[in-house]
């Protein structure tokens, strides 16, 4: 299908939903970020409203909340946070390989928790084409709950979301995807709030020397820094600063790695991705 008719589609559908009050899990990236302005406008001719609900998580940067809540109201939709902890919650503290499909789903759960309370039938969520293609478990809490993933629905991959968010003027059309602190470390590791800080303070040092995607994967007191390759000459460039504030924060082994920036470097070794 077009890029067009793709558009064509979501709009005519969000249109429909439109007819009665709309919520969408609204995290502030570039996919719910278009979700919840495609929503506002089409409920503007319908009089109805739209929920952009923030799920306010410890596996999450902790600014990510300020700047969901000033994006949403940029947009027009009325801004909700909920605030949780998935770690005791949703039993994720051992970083089980079905970690996303447990927090998903407890998250999702307690959203629609919320949307009931506001008389809300309809939930939106940002999923697009191109995550059906990788392990994504918590794809199946969203199916099996009855969210709704309008930008899959009509096949809108990741680069197509960007370029209909440049369209519309959205701040977050380039922002770096950012999903949550527990992807830093492999699966069986023993989760903490600590940990992820650390972890949120080194990505952040390393952004702010202007590199776009950065993860930090940890491996016990072993950082493996994931940067895009055309970006590590700049990186060498800031070495022993990297080097220096890494170990303040109390790695003793920093590394690069060589492959580069990967999403989901971490599920390397699954190869079931039909969930």
């Amino acid at each position: 299908m077009k890029y067009e008719d793709k558009v064509r589609k979501l709009n005519m559908q969000m249109q429909q939903f439109a007819k009665k009050d709309i919520a969408v899990a609204f995290s502030g990236g570039a996919d719910s970020s278009l979700l919840l302005k495609i929503a506002v406008d089409a409920a503007a001719a319908c009089d109805s409203i739209v929920y952009g609900i923030f799920m306010y998580t410890m596996l999450h940067p902790a600014e990510e909340a300020e700047e969901a809540k000033i994006l949403a109201e940029q947009i027009g939709a009325r801004f909700r946070m909920i605030a949780v902890d998935e770690l005791q919650g949703a039993g994720i503290l051992d970083n089980p390989t079905d970690r996303c499909y447990r927090c998903k789903k407890y998250l999702f759960e307690r959203l629609l928790k919320e949307c009931t309370s506001l008389g809300v039938s309809t939930v939106l969520e940002g999923t697009n084409e191109d995550d059906l293609h990788v392990y994504r478990p918590g794809l199946q809490a969203v199916r099996e709950l009855g969210i709704v993933s309008p930008l899959a629905d009509t096949g809108l991959t990741k680069a197509e979301v960007r370029r209909l968010g440049m369209e519309y003027g959205i701040s977050a059309s380039e922002k770096p995807a950012s999903p949550c602190l527990a992807t830093r470390f492999p699966y069986g590791t023993r989760l903490s709030y600590e940990a992820m800080r650390k972890v949120e303070q080194g990505e952040r040092y390393i952004r702010e020397k202007g590199f776009y995607n950065v993860r930090l994967r940890i491996h016990g007191d072993i950082v493996r820094i994931e940067v895009d390759t055309k970006e590590f000459p700049d990186l060498m460039k800031e070495r022993e600063a990297v080097i220096v504030y890494l170990k303040q924060l109390g790695y003793h082994y920093i590394t690069l790695d060589l492959e580069g920036f990967r999403s989901g470097s971490m599920d390397s070794f699954i190869k079931d991705v039909n969930l």
